[in-house]
């Protein structure tokens, strides 16, 4: 992350504050009751190189984060055809299966090992399912674009140690929005990529962004995603007109060092069996 980008946290936040002793514990969901509603979040398979956290908002649509489509080794694009969508991926049991035909990433976004302010509010991508997922209890989610400051949300993802069961942080607050980067004071940690943070708002769950990075100023620990307004539709717009590729090249954009606010990918790569 840029020392401009750190700068600029720290100066959010201090206006700010975190509201850390009215966020909810992440709690693990371990029954059918518990997962309830949270059906069509699952876990994404990266063709054997780790997972990341996915959520359909169409029945053959999956919305992830753009960084989980590279690896981390080549930082070439994974083959999408070799990637796994397992919805409500729950103790060895997912309730639906399924492939992926060819994915999208957002056009302005420049794979990275450093992490920057350019590289998080580009961070967005979409998986088109090989068959759509049509079940009366995996409901696609809608979109809220536009959340403000201080609005309760949630989140829902796997992680490095919990990638067996989805967990939930049923309270969490969105800190600051700025140039298309949204600071949250949800908790996540590697795995939890591309995770869904709602807005839960008469009685419907509605996806307000997704998860980026998770990044510590001081000692509080924040999360940060892009935001939906505007890059989601033109990702959709050019999946469904297109072959999965954008037809204008992306910008070079100057790599950033990390600085004072260390913040780290949400994506988890396994070490390979050797090691």
């Amino acid at each position: 992350m840029s020392r401009l980008f750190a700068a600029l946290l720290i100066s959010l936040l201090s206006v700010a504050p975190v509201r850390a002793a009215g966020d909810a514990p992440l709690r693990s969901l371990v029954t059918a009751d518990d997962t309830k509603g949270w059906e069509a979040v699952g876990r994404l398979n990266l063709a054997g190189k780790g997972f990341c956290t996915g959520s359909l908002i169409r029945e053959d649509l999956v919305l992830t984060a753009a960084h989980c489509l590279f690896d981390k080794t080549t930082k070439q694009r994974i083959d999408a055809t070799k990637i796994e969508f397992l919805a409500g991926w729950r103790s060895g049991r997912a309730d639906a299966y399924r492939n992926v035909r060819r994915a999208i990433v957002h056009p302005d976004f420049v794979f990275s090992t450093e992490r920057g302010a350019v590289r998080i509010r580009n961070d967005l991508a979409l998986l088109e399912l090989t068959r759509p997922i049509r079940s009366g209890t995996i409901r696609p989610y809608g979109i809220s674009p536009r959340p403000q400051k201080g609005d309760q949300v949630a989140v829902v993802s796997y992680a490095h140690d919990r990638a067996e069961l989805p967990s939930i942080q049923k309270v969490c607050y969105l800190l600051a929005r700025q140039s298309g980067t949204l600071v949250f004071s949800c908790s996540v940690d590697f795995g939890a990529s591309g995770a869904p943070i709602f807005s839960i708002r008469d009685g419907k769950a509605r996806i307000v962004s997704v998860v980026s990075a998770k990044a510590q100023l001081d000692t509080k620990p924040v999360s940060l995603g892009a935001s939906l307004d505007g890059p989601l539709e033109d990702l959709v717009r050019e999946l469904d007109r297109g072959d999965g590729v954008f037809r204008r090249p992306a910008p070079k954009v100057r790599s950033m060092t990390l600085s004072r606010a260390q913040a780290e990918t949400g994506a988890k790569f396994l070490r390979p069996t050797s090691q």
